[in-house]
């Protein structure tokens, strides 16, 4: 898919994904157990979008007695909402998409634009382990590892059977023989993730 296709299906899924937050559309598990990811960055998330909030009168306000152009407090103001509504359309779409622990296997998310499932037959073992990533980048590989990062941190490493190629945002990525996530609640899925895995072994 091009640059400009992508760019285009993401900025499609923010807003949709912004109207479904708003009328408290609910989140589809189907059926399985969801976990969230956004405890690490719910906090700086706040602080963008109170300072964009507090940005838009005063920025009219300044606009309004430096620029005497009268459209201009107009264009202004339409892009400050704009980026209002759009950083919480990502929000939503965080929060609208978490991991699922489903019957066939694990499903990885980030957003509406990470979606990746491994079958618990490919799965050997999985555990709870905290890693600082040296960059906030959602994707990264790494010595044969996927890892995919919220708030430069992972706290799930996911070994698996055979090395496994999955499809990031920019294509294929590498083969590689193990996957690191983050999840707020790490200890619930790792238990409930090993249920599944005694159970396909059983």
């Amino acid at each position: 898919m091009s640059i400009l296709r992508r760019a285009a299906a993401a900025e499609a899924a923010t807003w949709r994904n912004l109207a479904l937050w708003v009328t408290r559309r609910p989140v589809d598990r189907h059926g399985g157990q969801a976990y969230g990811y956004l405890g690490v960055v719910k906090p700086i998330l706040g602080v963008f979008l109170v300072l964009s909030i507090v940005e838009i009168p005063v920025l009219d306000l300044i606009i309004k007695h430096v620029v005497p152009w009268g459209p201009a407090r107009w264009i202004m103001l339409a892009i400050s909402v704009w980026g209002l509504l759009w950083m919480l359309g990502f929000l939503g779409g965080l929060i609208r998409h978490p991991h699922l622990l489903l019957d066939d296997g694990l499903r990885v998310r980030m957003g509406p634009g990470i979606d990746l499932t491994v079958p618990w037959s490919d799965i050997e073992s999985i555990g709870k382990r905290y890693r600082s990533m040296p960059s906030s980048r959602a994707v990264q590989f790494e010595e044969g590892a996927l890892h995919i990062v919220v708030g430069s941190q992972t706290s799930i490493d996911v070994r698996l059977r055979r090395p496994l190629t999955f499809d990031v945002p920019r294509g294929p990525g590498e083969p590689v023989s193990e996957l690191r996530l983050y999840a707020d609640d790490a200890d619930g899925l790792v238990r409930v993730a090993r249920t599944h895995l005694d159970a396909v072994a059983a």
